[in-house]
């Protein structure tokens, strides 16, 4: 039998994430190989884009799901040179800045675990993001 979850507690485990992350931290897009993991260091990726989340950055867990609150404006980083971003993201606390989440993205559609609105990120283009959401499985 595979263990199970209430989704009070599938709830619970996701708020547990933004609390931890604290308020206000970064999220950063990057081209290249993404590394294994969230603890492992960034090797020869480009950051393309960044910018600081809102202070309340993500919804209260609901039915074991937890989306994204307000509006997520990156800006394309000046000198970095445009490029596509189709690699993946990750998501710094605002004290360290540590990573604590990585993951994929794709424009809008296209299956990434974040979608933007473009991601072809030219200098000092504004990024929207569209939906993100975290899943608490069993």
């Amino acid at each position: 039998m595979t263990i199970s979850y209430a989704a009070l507690l599938k709830n619970a485990k996701l708020d547990t994430i933004e609390s931890h992350i604290s308020t206000a931290p970064e999220l950063r897009i990057y081209n290249g190989t993404p590394p294994a993991n969230a603890d492992a260091a960034l090797s020869g990726n480009t950051l393309l884009a960044s910018g600081t989340l809102p202070s309340d950055w993500m919804a209260a867990a609901s039915g074991g799901a937890k989306a994204k609150s307000g509006s997520w404006t990156l800006t394309g980083q000046s000198g970095a040179g445009a490029g596509t971003a189709g690699t993946f993201f990750r998501i710094y606390d605002s004290a360290g800045p540590t990573c604590k989440v990585q993951g994929t993205f794709t424009a809008s559609g296209g299956g990434g675990d974040m979608t933007i609105d473009n991601n072809s990120i030219a200098n000092a283009q504004a990024i929207t993001v569209n939906t993100f959401t975290i899943t608490s499985g069993n």
